[in-house]
């Protein structure tokens, strides 16, 4: 009995001695026994291929940063879907208009189109390492912080940059769209530490929305309020900031996947709604230029570069000369008759066509609306502002053309 004692004691001992230097290597460099020698090169081999396969990753994540991560398909290059192009480039000359919805199959470029348009954004000036890319011109689309500087008489470093389109995704929080105060720095330190969120990044740029319309109600009731405001407010905890959000709001979607709420329709200035494209020799000819694009886009950008150029410069002389553009009274009086006939909610809809024809004019170099521009540009403004009726065997765009042509007395 007493030697099996002896025995188990021993056992134990011996136990505990393999043991306690593991974790006094865990701990910190000590003087381990010869019997755990021969598993220190195992442990050394194991931290030398981590740290191995930690510098092929980071070199991976360099050369993906350096390259292009997604090639954007030419503006110039989108074959078809006129309707669609056209109330974007307006959009673009004139903000004011509201943004665009544009309906349609899937597979008909609308996602390809609208990212296309980052391209063709001109440079509009900014305050220099402003957060909200405030206008230094303009007080209306500056920040409280711009205007305290303004008023103390700093003189405000004036940059330059892109008019930024910024995704807004599906699942998005709250926090990331709208931004987040710091409340524990407020409380220690007293300072509004704010960190901007995208309604932030997408100030006197373009906020882009794929498949609105299945957007949740949450982020639409955000997007409703900054859109109706032009500003967005955080409050948390007793602390308020506010911050100018004025954003072009381009959205798309599939109406086979829901509907979008009135509410948020109304928002949108133009709708465009689009169609897969019949003609076989035209579909073959998308999927000719798709496939090259592909194939190397950056010669296909070069090959595209010229016409690029060209309609960025017929954007950037629309928008100077948006301001002299005129529209005669009897006009307006005939678009308001239009929208008073199909029995269209409130005046937005007079707005918007008059700001949409305006753009068209100056993007077409002249200095005067034609008929020809509010035929063109009146289905996109009026289009998803009627009511729906089920029974109708009519579209609402050729409804609108069908009251147009009477207004305008045209055959």
């Amino acid at each position: 009995m007493a030697l099996a004692q002896q025995r188990a004691a021993r056992a134990a001992t011996a136990k505990n001695a393999a043991v306690r230097p593991c974790i006094r290597l865990m701990m910190g460099p000590v003087r381990c026994p010869r019997n755990t020698l021969a598993a220190a090169p195992l442990s050394r081999r194991h931290l030398r291929v981590q740290a191995v396969a930690a510098v092929a990753e980071n070199g991976t994540a360099v050369q993906a940063a350096e390259g292009q991560a997604r090639p954007i398909f030419p503006f110039t290059a989108v074959i078809g879907q006129e309707e669609m192009k056209l109330a974007l480039i307006l959009n673009v000359i004139d903000p004011k208009i509201g943004g665009v919805m544009i309906m349609g199959d899937r597979g008909t470029g609308k996602t390809t189109t609208i990212r296309a348009l980052a391209d063709l954004l001109p440079q509009v000036p900014v305050v220099a390492k402003d957060p909200f890319n405030s206008d230094p011109f303009d007080a209306e689309l500056m920040s409280e912080e711009v205007r305290q500087r303004l008023k103390s008489g700093e003189e405000l470093p004036v940059g330059s940059m892109k008019i930024p389109m910024v995704d807004l995704p599906l699942g998005a929080t709250e926090d990331r769209v709208c931004g987040t105060i710091d409340i524990e720095k407020a409380l220690t330190e007293g300072v509004k530490a704010f960190e901007p969120g995208l309604l932030a990044k997408a100030n006197r740029g373009i906020l882009y929305v794929d498949e609105v319309n299945l957007l949740d109600d949450h982020l639409v009731d955000v997007l409703l309020d900054s859109a109706a405001s032009g500003w967005n407010t955080v409050e948390r905890e007793g602390i308020s900031i506010s911050h100018p959000a004025r954003f072009i709001l381009v959205g798309s979607g599939n109406p086979e996947e829901g509907e979008l709420r009135p509410q948020l329709l109304d928002r949108f200035g133009m709708h465009a709604q689009i169609g897969t494209v019949r003609d076989p020799e035209l579909r073959v000819q998308i999927v000719s230029e798709r496939s090259t694009f592909d194939e190397n886009p950056a010669d296909f950008h070069k090959k595209c570069a010229e016409k690029q150029k060209a309609l960025t410069q017929r954007i950037v002389d629309a928008r100077t000369r948006l301001k002299t553009v005129a529209i005669a009274y009897d006009f307006r009086v005939k678009i308001s008759a239009i929208c008073s006939e199909l029995n269209v909610d409130g005046i937005r809809g007079d707005i918007v066509t008059n700001r949409a024809a305006k753009a068209l004019a100056s993007f077409e170099g002249r200095d005067e609306v034609a008929v020809e521009d509010i035929y063109r540009v009146i289905p996109l403004c009026l289009r998803h502002r009627l009511r729906k009726d089920p029974m109708a065997d009519i579209d609402n765009g050729d409804r609108v053309r069908q009251v147009f042509k009477q207004i305008f007395a045209m055959e």
